[in-house]
């Protein structure tokens, strides 16, 4: 696999707000920033003819074993649930993804460009505070949003797939803060890309029913 950036914008000046300020909605930002720049952040198209939307099946390039494996069950071993609010949402790890494209386009078929990598908010805030008689102190939160190709090799063709995600990072160091949050939203984009490809890399948790994801045989 190769990883590249051609994000020139990591050093966009942001606008720091104090604890009592209304941080901006994150999905408004993302949407606005992805619209604005993608345009201008799409890097020259590769010499092989993109197919963005090819169904699997005969023709695409991809072999018999390959068919096989984006076709599969999710696994329910590599689920992982979080609590959101009050919902419990079910997600796949970021590097469960990027091992199951390994195993299925192999470690040379295929290639992740960061189109997009940009910090849209960053604030002082209080961390941990949580438990009792525990102090609170200074700390930052910080939002990035990012966008992610995926170039993957099949065959004699090039599938290309996109996808954008939101980071966050909250810690007392602002450096720290930055880090996860940049490396949160390039693995969200990333999962975001590679979902379209099947069940494998967490198309089959988009059903609510998850009719597609079964136990380990």
């Amino acid at each position: 696999m190769a990883i590249t950036s051609t994000a020139t914008n990591h050093a966009t000046p942001v606008v720091r707000r104090s604890a009592t300020s209304r941080t901006p909605s994150t999905l408004q930002e993302l949407r606005q920033s992805l619209s604005q720049e993608a345009a201008g952040a799409q890097p020259s198209p590769s010499p092989a003819t993109p197919h963005h939307e090819s169904a699997l099946g005969t023709g695409t390039g991809f072999s018999e074993r390959q068919v096989a494996a984006l076709s599969a069950p999710l696994d329910r071993a590599h689920v992982r649930q979080r609590e959101q609010g009050r919902t419990r949402l079910s997600y796949l790890e970021g590097w469960q993804v990027i091992s199951e494209a390994n195993r299925i386009f192999g470690f040379d078929g295929w290639e992740r460009s960061t189109l997009i990598s940009r910090c849209v908010a960053e604030h002082e805030r209080q961390i941990g505070a949580k438990g009792a008689g525990r102090t609170p102190k200074s700390g930052w939160g910080v939002t990035y949003i990012a966008r992610v190709r995926i170039t993957i090799t099949a065959g004699n063709r090039t599938l290309i797939r996109e996808g954008s995600g939101a980071g966050h990072g909250i810690d007392a160091d602002l450096g720290l803060a930055h880090e996860s949050a940049l490396k949160e939203a390039e693995t969200d984009a990333t999962k975001r890309a590679l979902m379209t490809f099947g069940n494998p890399f967490g198309l089959a948790l988009y059903d609510k029913q998850q009719r597609h994801v079964s136990s380990a045989a």
